[in-house]
């Protein structure tokens, strides 16, 4: 076996012993951060690629820089592969992120002052949905939409359409960090046509269950656009990517507000490690995978179920759970991820709806499937880690029972190893 990163061993130790760490972390331990996952060797290969060294300006055919052949080539596959997958008619590739992509997608769409109404981060949202904390909400004015019910996930459509009628919003936004249902997409496009708005989702999270059929299309429902990550459920490199579903003119503005607009240069190593991630989301098995995630995360759902931990919206109908550890279990969630952690189960804190605790030590946990499907993990399995996740949480002290369950956590990682490759 080839030894990893020989150059950096030789050149620079201690960037070599903390990414040696990480390669143990990763290969003994179970990730559950639902926005995390592993990427085929075929994905990093391209994502360490020559193309790390080529500026690339501008778009294929309309580039500011020589020697553009064999870059235009690259995004051009990633473009069509991202069109195919979402059945849509444009794609821009070159966001560096899912935050970036948002901001280009406000800025293509919107004159300052202009009204977006969006998620409560509360009840599931993003920071980029208009956390007052952000710089956006500055500039544009938002306005926020939350669940009707949080013991069953249901949203209030009728209060967001009182809210549309009265704000006027430019925009609607669809989309979450955490929550664990889907969406009425036709209940979006219906209050959006009445009140004259274009629909955006951001589907970072469900990018993948979409792109394998596991989740409803938002296009399918009329949505406009959607915004996403091209890590987390798609399988593929940090990064971001806008879709257009057929309106030429807002998919112009979109590439105009990502270049030259927001952004440089794109990455271009990055988005040949895309165009690859795409073409493995084509194959057949990928549906096979995101189906799998969905059977994974009930199962877990069904243990915390089983053992009367209070789950936000009830329980899952993705890939993630938010569970209320604190309100079930006394254990807060930043204790609870520290616990976990301890035991080799890596996932984060989060607040629940309407929270009383602070987000920094929040009554909720966050985790998922996505990355131990990718390691080949089963209904049978995901059932078992869930089972330590509970004993670990309820016997937070005890260490030799943590030892115990660290030690199973190995063997268990052991006999599912991260694959080189999905095709």
């Amino acid at each position: 076996m080839a030894e990893l990163y020989p150059f950096i061993k030789k050149q620079d130790k201690e960037v070599y012993e903390a990414l040696q760490g990480e390669e143990k972390r990763q290969k003994e331990g179970i990730e559950l951060i639902p926005s995390e996952n592993y990427v085929s060797k075929a994905v990093r290969e391209a994502n360490a690629s020559n193309l790390t060294n080529k500026y690339s300006e501008g778009y294929p055919g309309k580039r500011y820089y020589g020697g553009q052949q064999y870059t235009d080539i690259v995004e051009n596959i990633a473009r069509e592969r991202a069109k195919q997958l979402f059945d849509c008619k444009f794609a821009n590739v070159q966001p560096h992120a899912g935050a970036p992509a948002n901001v280009a997608m406000y800025f293509a769409l919107l004159e300052p002052g202009d009204t977006v109404l969006g998620m409560d981060l509360s009840h599931g949202g993003h920071l980029t949905h208009g956390h007052p904390v952000t710089y956006l909400t500055k500039i544009f004015k938002f306005v926020r939409y939350k669940m009707k019910n949080v013991d069953t996930g249901e949203m209030d459509y009728d209060e967001m359409r009182a809210v549309a009628k009265k704000e006027k919003p430019k925009i609607i936004l669809a989309g979450y960090s955490a929550y664990p249902r889907e969406l009425d997409y036709a209940k979006f496009v219906d209050i959006a046509k009445e009140v004259g708005a274009i629909t955006v989702m951001d589907a970072a999270h469900i990018a993948g269950l979409i792109a394998g059929k596991a989740c409803k299309n938002p296009f399918d429902c009329g949505f406009d656009i959607i915004t996403t990550t091209t890590h987390k459920t798609l399988r593929g490199p940090r990064g971001g990517m806008i879709l257009t579903k057929d309106n030429e003119d807002i998919a112009k503005k979109i590439d105009k507000s990502v270049f030259p607009g927001f952004q440089g240069g794109p990455i271009m190593n990055t988005i040949a490690a895309k165009a690859v991630a795409f073409g493995e989301d084509l194959k057949p098995s990928f549906k096979k995978y995101a189906a799998q995630i969905l059977k994974n995360a009930k199962a877990m759902e069904e243990v915390f179920h089983n053992n009367d931990i209070r789950m936000i919206t009830g329980g899952t109908s993705n890939h993630l759970i938010l569970a209320d550890v604190f309100g079930s279990l006394g254990i807060p969630g930043q204790e609870a991820e520290d616990v976990l952690d301890e035991v080799g189960i890596t996932l984060n804190k989060n607040s629940i709806a309407d929270d009383t605790r602070k987000p920094m030590d929040p009554s909720g946990i966050r985790f998922g499937t996505p990355a131990v499907t990718t390691r080949g993990f089963k209904e049978k399995e995901c059932r078992r880690v869930a089972e330590l996740m509970i004993e670990a949480m309820k016997n937070k002290g005890d260490h030799k029972k943590k030892k115990a369950i660290h030690n199973e956590i190995k063997t268990l990682c052991k006999k599912f190893p991260i694959p080189d490759s999905f095709v």
